[in-house]
């Protein structure tokens, strides 16, 4: 499984490394995407047309540089989803949609919340003011009412879909298998978010951090079973114990 793993990790890197979004080339996780497709929908190609119209139309203005003098430092010099460059809201919306419970602005703006934060709380104002110039798929500004709610949104999200998860791992519905083939969905999902969003990923990390998520959900399976007075199969040794009596 896990040589399969690694193999499946180096294709995905592939496709990250050269700039093109693998699971929002197609409504259907498991298609390939071209290789010459624009992140998330290639119809960004057609706002790029027209930006390009637009620069070289003849002006005799100088280029206006105080509206780049206005944007604070740190919102200049902010890094993050630039391999989304032209990418519309909508179409990440709906990737999104379709693997989650979170909406584009909930996740651009929880990502936002946590890059901004300092030791007094989050920098909602700037977040809001500067959002275009922040996430290339936000065109509109918000209020800092608006993205304290989107931020409280994502969390309320986070916080049903973690009970809904664990409920199912704990309950006995899935066997030991099922969790862990679940487990490697779920966990590519998120890595690659977090690659979209700028985060280089070791393949190496990678295969790690998965085999300590698979060895958390078994132990949470084990105390499950037990929990429920169920007899509990040794994953070392292989015999089955009887449940542990308080």
């Amino acid at each position: 499984m896990t040589e399969e793993r690694a193999a499946a990790r180096d294709s995905t890197d592939e496709g990250t490394e050269t700039g093109t979004d693998p699971s929002a080339a197609s409504d259907d996780p498991g298609e390939e995407p071209a290789a010459d497709e624009s992140p998330i929908d290639d119809a960004a190609g057609n706002d790029a047309a027209g930006d390009d119209a637009v620069d070289e139309a003849p002006t005799d203005e100088a280029p206006d540089q105080s509206a780049e003098s206005d944007v604070p430092r740190d919102v200049r010099k902010y890094e993050r989803f630039q391999k989304m460059d032209g990418a519309q809201y909508d179409r990440v919306n709906e990737f999104l949609r379709d693997r989650t419970y979170v909406t584009a602005r909930e996740w651009a703006i929880a990502r936002l919340c946590a890059d901004f934060r300092t030791e007094t709380g989050v920098e909602m104002t700037k977040i809001g003011e500067n959002l275009p110039e922040l996430i290339p798929f936000m065109t509109d500004t918000y209020s800092p009412q608006a993205v304290n709610q989107a931020r409280h949104s994502f969390e309320e999200k986070v916080t049903k879909a973690g009970a809904t998860f664990l409920y199912g791992a704990m309950c006995g519905f899935f066997t030991a298998e099922d969790l862990d083939e679940t487990m490697y969905e779920v966990t590519e999902i998120a890595k690659f978010l977090l690659e979209v969003e700028g985060v280089d990923l070791d393949v190496e990390d990678e295969l790690e951090a998965e085999e300590r998520i698979s060895s958390v959900m078994r132990e949470v399976r084990e105390s499950s079973q037990e929990l429920r007075g169920e007899e509990v199969q040794c994953p070392e040794c292989g015999h089955v114990h009887e449940p542990v009596e308080d």
